[in-house]
């Protein structure tokens, strides 16, 4: 019996070959630091929004915007930068994007105001925007595809280890030192990072590399500012019907559809839209930009649901989401032998399923829930997510040729990001307008101007109670009642856009692959590079 010659068919340099896994240990540092960073945010949220000199006193729509910020920013340049480092080389751009992050955290870490913070997150979200893309798109042309599923999936493993060290680590901080702290521990890490990516990774780059595209950038980032704007701003005034609400939302829309006409029409788009004519790719897509809408979301609230009505610490409200992350860490580098197993198309749906339940089982908390059933429903969250994500990030990456791995690993980063700050704006506009309108009668003994600020989220409500003193103490059960009724709908509204991305995968994912027959391999991964 004669074997095909395989290492004709190799396109990894062979010196390269045998350190992928360690350039696989290194583009993994860099990819924590970027999603360690909104993890730990997540944990610091309530510290942030408590007055000077603890935390900075920033509003519920300042927290969302501390997130977001460096959301869009990360999201608009996503395709540029998966563009440029095509075009310049992956390992400069690694470089460049993580030295730029590491500043933007020594600079937030210093925030004397919520609006510095809000920039500088700004500046980290333009750093990240370079790292994030070029992890995959290295991973890609340093593995040969019969082994990208499982570094893909051990990739996908580094997102879960990232989750579960993001809350810990915070609370541990934010128990010792100030909260800039949470910020400051990324500059250590970048230059590590720094260090072993100028050693073991090497650059590459696409051979026919597409043209930057700064009209779409441009259009593509306005776009999304005014759209997360408008939804914010609702959410803050509690009145969606708002002229300068509807104005922002639709003036977003509009740019946004205009970015869509002006890349069908370039010659250079930033993103090729012909790729939205494959199913399975859009279907993919789709599929990530949801589960990110419902968990960015349901993770913020989460947060003042155990710290604010639980009464747990930054530190303790860490080692509570620590089943979400273990299941991801579990579940994900195995995703890929379920697939292999049952198909793209059993595999995703069912994790969209879990993930749906889970987030109608938040419904069901109360202030005096046991605690254990928080564990079970983020431990199952976790599992679902990583049934998702392995396979869908497979299915993106394998669906365009690998020269194209910095554009395929951009757009599925910008749908993620996007669906992210879509989920904290839309999702934390509901918890805080249905949050309003349940504690609103509560306070009408308090003058006007402090009516509104307590009115903006639980924890400004319990800040305005702690300053009334024993006064203020009929107002901590209304709180905690009208916090839980706005964390149940919108938990309800996470879980069925849950249930939607399950309906899209189950339509539109393939089934179980056919057994290849002997001498089909390379028909298929012909067939799959285009």
């Amino acid at each position: 019996m004669t074997t095909p010659a395989a290492p004709t068919e190799r396109r990894v340099p062979e010196a390269v070959h045998r350190r992928r896994w360690a350039i696989l240990g290194v583009l993994m540092l860099s990819l924590l630091i970027v999603v360690l960073d909104n993890s730990i945010l997540n944990v610091a949220i309530k510290t942030i929004s408590t007055p000077a000199p603890t935390g900075l006193g920033a509003t519920q729509s300042e927290l969302e915007w501390a997130i977001n910020s460096y959301t869009l920013v990360f999201a608009g340049l996503l395709f540029t930068a998966g563009l440029l480092g095509d075009r310049l080389g992956r390992k400069k751009m690694l470089l460049a994007g993580l030295a730029v992050f590491g500043i933007g955290s020594a600079l937030a870490a210093e925030s004397g105001s919520p609006v510095q913070l809000i920039a500088f997150r700004a500046v980290m979200g333009l750093g990240a925007a370079f790292v994030m893309p070029a992890t995959l798109a290295v991973l890609m042309n340093v593995f040969e595809r019969d082994e990208q599923p499982k570094a893909i999936g051990i990739w996908a493993g580094g997102v879960g280890i990232a989750i579960a060290i993001g809350p810990i680590t915070g609370g541990v901080l934010l128990d010792h030192f100030w909260w800039g702290s949470v910020f400051l521990i990324n500059v250590p890490i970048v230059v590590i990072a720094l260090g072993l990516m100028v050693w073991l990774v090497p650059d590459s780059r696409d051979p026919n590399p597409g043209r930057v595209d700064p009209v779409g950038v441009v259009l593509s980032v306005i776009g999304l500012v005014l759209l997360v704007y408008g939804i914010i701003k609702g959410g803050q005034l509690a009145d969606f019907t708002d002229p300068q609400v509807l104005a922002t939302i639709a003036a977003g829309l509009a740019v946004l559809a205009a970015f869509v006409v002006f890349e069908k029409r370039s010659d250079h788009p930033s993103v090729d839209v012909t790729y939205f004519k494959n199913k399975v790719f859009s279907a993919a897509i789709a599929a990530i930009a949801l589960v990110f809408f419902a968990l960015m979301g349901v993770t913020f609230f989460s947060v003042f649901y155990t710290q604010s009505v639980r009464g747990y610490s930054p530190l303790q409200t860490g080692l509570l989401m620590l089943p979400l992350a273990a299941a991801q860490m579990i579940f994900a580098p195995r995703a890929r032998l379920v697939v292999d197993r049952f198909g793209n198309k059993a595999t995703t749906t069912a994790g969209l399923v879990v993930l749906a339940a889970m987030l109608a089982a938040f419904a069901t908390l109360d202030a005096d829930t046991p605690i254990w059933l928080l564990e079970v429903i983020f431990f199952l969250m976790g599992a679902g997510m990583a049934h998702v994500m392995t396979p869908t990030s497979v299915v993106i990456m394998q669906a365009l040729p690998r020269e194209k791995a910095g554009s395929a690993s951009a757009l599925s980063n910008t749908f993620r990001q996007v669906g992210g700050a879509l989920g904290i704006a839309i999702l934390g506009s509901v918890l805080s307008t249905t949050y309003r309108d349940g504690i609103e009668d509560k306070l009408s003994q308090l003058p006007p101007a402090v009516r509104h600020t307590a009115g903006e989220s639980i924890e400004a409500t319990l800040g305005v109670a702690a300053k009334l003193g024993p006064n203020g103490k009929a107002l901590v059960a209304p709180a905690n009642d009208a916090f839980l009724h706005a964390m149940h709908l919108t938990a309800l509204c996470g879980a069925g856009v849950a249930v939607v991305g399950a309906v899209i995968v189950a339509l539109f994912l393939p089934g179980r692959p056919p057994a290849p027959q002997e001498g089909q391999e390379e028909t298929e991964l012909v067939t799959a590079d285009h």
